[in-house]
């Protein structure tokens, strides 16, 4: 959505809010697509002072797989996020403001970044899940498989041999 902030660059005090689906189910992370439902937007500009500050609320629902264990997970979401808007900027590149040189802003793109930035890089089923069972591949939260766990390093089978000559 291309939210036009003319009026609101040139009237003091003035805000203009907006509220609308955003569809992210073409996104792909980690080859499976997480977003089921539409992301809830909510934003809001404003200008304060002759500054357009830009405040976007997401909220959605993320479906994915346990990183350890590979259990089906959904999350719920309420993310928000902050940006100023200014027309032209002083600097080639700045990461503090949003330029908008046509007094537009694309809030499809700004908050499908932010959310795709803020999302965390490894999602768990539970804080203390004890993942796949490397024998057997057991799901060790449903309990114990029973597979031997004193597996020695092959490259350490040298040195156990060692030792037990020595205890002769």
């Amino acid at each position: 959505m291309l939210l036009d902030l003319k009026e609101l660059f040139v009237s003091d005090g003035d805000s203009e809010c907006v509220s609308y689906p955003l569809s992210l189910s073409d996104i792909e992370i980690d080859g499976e697509h997480p977003f089921n439902s539409p992301v809830e937007i909510k934003a809001l500009a404003e200008n304060k002072a002759g500054m357009v500050t830009l405040y976007i609320d997401a909220a959605f629902d993320y479906s994915t797989f346990c990183s350890r264990c590979l259990s089906p997970i959904e999350r719920h979401f309420d993310y928000h996020f902050t940006h100023k808007v200014i027309q032209n900027l002083e600097e080639e590149f700045n990461d503090d403001y949003i330029e908008a040189p046509d007094l537009t802003v694309d809030i499809d793109d700004l908050a499908s970044s932010d959310i795709l930035l803020e999302l965390p890089t490894k999602f768990l089923c539970k804080g203390d899940c004890q993942g796949l069972c490397q024998k057997c591949g057991h799901n060790l939260n449903l309990g114990d498989c029973g597979c031997d766990k004193k597996e020695i390093d092959p490259r350490l089978e040298a040195l156990k041999a060692l030792l037990n000559d020595e205890n002769i």
